[in-house]
């Protein structure tokens, strides 16, 4: 297809605006939308157009946390609490991993993610490069960062750190802008004071955002308390991190005072759900967040703790939860989910051309297919999407403008192979 082709009687998702499902006409112009409207725009007569009938277009969905690679471990170890799960299931494995196991457990995962109408991804890993060369070659958009635990001598702090500045300096802004990197310390509880200031210094020397977990366990909080006489949120402000733009995981255990310090620093945090109710980790104050003008996202953290990367069932999720918890049916209504999953993911991985379907923005976006029993009758189309639909419903995605699925397929990844590959990688790990 030619650099600029076009979508007619197409369904369009722009939750916030007035009217939030437009129908009418979208033209794709190389990697951007150039036009979104209800008239048919004036063309060229040779431009390719795909007709929209009995479709939803949505902006690509942004999973802003997670551990791509973990997909391997999908299924060991569950019903477990946090600490019990990491020391005793996840990190004797996850010691074994080798960049292969990395490489294949990360295509299984943008599989899953890019028929599921996940566009966007965030990676904290080890074997970065890995992760890297997965996301180029599938077309994905992808916010990578090697995540670095810092319980080990100074001579392997040091060597961890390089990795993670060499790591960023290679990949930021490399297949052709799809790729960006962030500076990633694993955690306040994993990471001595000291060697977070140093990843402090290392986002400012590359200019670069800083993404860690925070306050996921009422056990962290009190332990970061006893260790340094402050809470996670003052802590991490005290050590520097705020002077970065920043992205936090969980934070499901802040007070008022830490909410507002948030705010205060514009400090994003990606609510994981799925992940939190799993491992009891606790429900998150979204409402509240939101309320003070924090940017909140969705991540469904790794395939070990959810069991799936389906954004659709994290929107579903984080609709559900809070109005449980509040008493209030209104506490994230649907067409705010939606933008929690797409343009507030996108601000809080700080890519500004990502997240809505509007001109000037990049060509990220999926098409679910609405005639389905489960998605009839056409009452709300942005209560459904959040509602009723699952990733099983994704018909087709873009990103930057490439189709990557059609009609399901993936058209960038073998996947039958990632299917054995990675079925064989887990079967190498347990002998190994």
């Amino acid at each position: 297809m030619g650099t600029k082709w076009m979508i007619r009687n197409g369904k369009f998702a722009v939750p916030g605006a007035d009217k939030p499902v437009l129908e009418g006409y979208m033209v794709i112009d190389n990697d951007l939308i150039t036009y979104i409207g209800e008239e048919p725009p004036v063309l060229e007569e040779d431009v390719p157009v795909i007709e929209g009938n009995r479709l939803l277009f949505l902006p690509g969905l942004v999973n802003t946390h997670g551990h791509a690679a973990m997909s391997l471990l999908r299924g060991y170890g569950d019903d477990l609490a946090l600490q019990v799960w990491l020391q005793e299931k996840m990190w004797p494995m996850e010691g074994k991993f080798t960049g292969d196991d990395v490489y294949w457990g990360t295509a299984l995962s943008v599989l899953e993610m890019l028929k599921g109408g996940t566009t966007t991804f965030l990676d904290m890993y080890d074997h970065m490069d890995r992760v890297a060369e997965v996301a180029e070659a599938s077309g994905i958009r992808a916010v990578l960062m090697r995540g670095v635990i810092g319980l080990c001598p100074a001579e392997v702090q040091n060597q961890k750190l390089a990795e993670a500045v060499a790591f960023a300096k290679k990949w930021h802004n490399a297949a052709n802008g799809r790729i960006t990197a962030m500076i990633s310390p694993h955690s306040p509880y994993t990471c001595p004071p000291d060697y977070i200031e140093k990843f402090v210094q290392a986002a400012h020397d590359l200019d670069l955002p800083m993404h860690t977990h925070m306050s996921e366990t009422r056990r962290e909080v009190e332990q970061n308390i006893t260790d340094y006489g402050l809470r996670p949120v003052a802590h991490l402000e005290k050590l520097g991190m705020f002077t970065r733009p920043s992205l936090v995981a969980h934070a499901v255990h802040l007070n008022d005072e830490e909410i507002e310090i948030l705010a205060r620093n514009q400090v994003g945090v990606a609510h994981n759900p799925g992940s939190n109710l799993k491992l009891a980790s606790g429900v998150a104050r979204v409402p509240e967040l939101l309320k003070a003008g924090v940017t909140v996202s969705l991540g469904t953290d790794g395939a070990a703790s959810n069991n799936n990367l389906d954004m659709f069932e994290e929107m579903r999720l984080a609709a559900l939860i809070h109005k449980g918890v509040s008493g209030d049916p209104t506490a994230v209504p649907a067409g705010e989910a939606l933008r929690i999953a797409t343009e507030y993911g996108a601000k809080s991985v700080f890519l500004n051309q990502v997240g809505r379907l509007a001109p000037g923005m990049k060509a990220d976006f999926i098409a679910i297919d609405i005639d389905q029993p489960h998605l009839l009758p056409h009452t709300d189309l942005i209560s459904h999407s959040v509602y009723s639909a699952s990733a099983k419903d994704v018909e087709h995605v873009w990103v930057d403008g490439k189709q990557i699925i059609k009609h399901g397929e993936c058209l960038t990844l073998d996947e039958e192979a990632i299917r054995r590959k990675a079925q064989e990688a887990f079967e190498g790990l347990l002998n190994r």
